[in-house]
């Protein structure tokens, strides 16, 4: 359960930092930007996507083994 968590963090971490390159410098880089309901929100997706990541990883490092 831990590595399933660690991974969707770092899923997380890797979509949100590559949502906010590609709004701030266009590249086309992401899965933030194929998302049509979130055009004009891709900085809010970001950074809601790093935020999850972080409380991911805080849970999976909660977790007892």
């Amino acid at each position: 359960m831990r590595q399933l968590l660690e991974l969707l963090g770092f899923v997380a971490l890797v979509q949100g930092v590559l949502g906010l390159v590609h709004e701030f410098t266009h590249w086309h880089v992401g899965l933030l930007q194929r998302l049509g309901f979130l055009d004009g929100y891709g900085v809010f997706a970001g950074v809601a996507l790093i935020v999850l990541a972080i409380a991911l990883f805080a849970v999976a490092g909660s977790t007892m083994q």
